[in-house]
């Protein structure tokens, strides 16, 4: 197992063996910051299968929504695995049609969120996915985003959480899940 990296669930066998795909590339984005990187356990297909069953495993949801960028790919191999639609929560200027937006603070400014027009129904239940809750600005935002369409956050789910940033108590009435913790 990559050193610093805690598998929630200690019975997932299976997410165990992927975490020593993680690559750690040091000072990157800058100086004295530890990126982990996740992009070759989603290349790897046992890796792949193994974080589309850990999301969404034992949730009920109607639909997956996931977060730009990375959140597009789990999400559609999440609803792919468990039979839903999918929805790609999107950055400004991506969308012909626009249903509803929310703006929203980073720790470097600000950011915005968009829901696609004719994707998301009232009283849907919702998985929001995304690939790692940080600081919990964009995660928190795409839970209030699809309450403000008026459908349900049934669990907002990530990959990884960086739990030395605290953004999971920034998501406060939100159900969070990571599989894993650094």
């Amino acid at each position: 197992m990559a050193p610093g990296i805690e598998v929630t669930d200690g019975d997932d066998l299976a997410l165990k063996d992927s975490i020593r795909l993680i690559r750690e590339v040091p000072d990157f984005p800058e100086p004295g910051v530890l990126f982990r990187d996740i992009s070759p356990m989603l290349a790897d297909p046992a890796a792949l299968r193994a974080i589309t069953d850990a999301l969404g495993r034992g949730l009920e949801f109607d639909v997956v929504a996931g977060v730009e960028a990375r959140g597009f790919l789990l999400g559609a191999a999440v609803a792919q695995a468990f039979g839903t639609g999918v929805i790609g929560l999107r950055k400004p200027g991506k969308l012909p049609e626009v249903a509803d937006r929310i703006s929203y603070e980073l720790e470097y400014g600000r950011a915005t969120l968009e829901l696609p027009a004719d994707t998301l129904r009232t009283g849907q239940r919702v998985l929001v996915v995304d690939d790692v809750l940080a600081t919990g600005g964009t995660l928190g935002a795409a839970c209030r985003l699809i309450r403000q369409a008026g459908a349900e956050v049934t669990t907002a789910t990530v990959v990884m959480e960086l739990t030395a940033l605290e953004g999971r108590d920034k998501i406060v009435g939100e159900h969070v899940r990571a599989l894993l913790r650094s």
